[in-house]
């Protein structure tokens, strides 16, 4: 191949990639179906290589096209960031942004600066919200929520998938010698506001739900991180915003089973498009640092 693909053919990749369906990135681009479908053929023939599967009348996206779709993301993040900064004094102004505890400190607050190195001249405010899934706050610009996404009125875009499994320090699991599912209640439970998600997991393991009411309950996921981390139980831990911990040795899975969440974490942005500068500087940032965690949960698409 000689010639650089169009852009609007790369964006609807990107879209498509990123929703997972035609109509989704129809609507994301304000184009109709047949255009992006159009744009994606042609796109397909330009490259030389085979960018889906097609699964009855539905497009999968095959393994060089997920690549492809990856390279592409970062290239328009980057030339987004590029004009951003380019013109004139580049995005500047304030950006308020609502975060739940455990993505904020355990996931965002590490990668932060890359932001500001791309935008220096945004005044960041990240404040955390009293329920995971609360899109309310009228000084906020843009939430990122854990919540089913129903969120009438916003624009909403799912960042991840969420995989819950039992975690707990290498000490306490050497200590105790955990090694079956029965052996978590010995290693006494940690919760976060309810009992659900263990009473969920203890289901998959085959033991009595109702064993699974015991323990401490929190009222927020750093704690249950931090006493985890001290030794003082089992959590049954957020695998993606837990992803470095465990990477790490400081967090291990004493067990295989986990349970999906009903739930996801959201990007919500209130109002409809276009978003202001600020907002689409942050919302692309974060779109292109999210693939580059070596996920323990895959990125929805959906």
């Amino acid at each position: 191949m000689t010639r650089i693909p169009s852009t609007q053919a790369m964006r609807a990749l990107e879209s498509f990639a990123r929703l997972g369906s035609v109509w989704q990135a129809a609507e994301d681009l304000n184009l109709t179906r047949s255009a992006v479908s159009h744009q994606l053929r042609q796109l397909e023939r330009d490259l030389g290589f085979n960018l889906f599967n097609r699964v009855g009348t539905r497009l999968e996206l095959t393994p060089q096209g997920q690549t492809y779709a990856g390279d592409i993301r970062r290239a328009l993040s980057a030339i987004t960031v590029a004009a951003a900064r380019n013109a004139g004094r580049g995005v500047s102004g304030s950006l308020t942004i609502s975060c739940t505890p455990g993505f904020a400190s355990s996931w965002l607050c590490p990668k932060i600066g890359r932001f500001r190195e791309v935008c220096p001249d945004v005044e960041l405010h990240i404040v955390t919200p009293r329920r995971l899934d609360d899109v309310t706050t009228p000084e906020v610009d843009m939430f990122i929520t854990f919540s089913n996404g129903n969120t009438p009125g916003m624009q909403v875009e799912r960042l991840q998938e969420v995989e819950f499994t039992p975690l707990c320090s290498p000490a306490l699991m050497n200590r105790l010698g955990l090694s079956e599912p029965a052996d978590a209640l010995r290693a006494g439970l940690m919760h976060l506001s309810s009992f659900d998600d263990w009473e969920a997991w203890f289901r998959i393991a085959d033991l009595e739900a109702a064993r699974a009411r015991t323990g401490i309950v929190f009222c927020d996921m750093n704690m249950v991180y931090a006493a985890c981390l001290a030794s003082q139980g089992i959590a049954m831990g957020d695998a993606f915003i837990c992803y470095e911990a465990m990477a790490s040795g400081q967090l291990v899975r004493p067990f295989d089973l986990s349970i999906r969440s009903p739930k996801s974490y959201f990007l919500v942005i209130p109002g409809a498009p276009p978003c202001n500068q600020i907002v689409a500087a942050f919302r692309d940032w974060l779109m292109d640092e999210l693939p580059k965690v070596a996920h323990a949960t895959a990125a929805s698409a959906n």
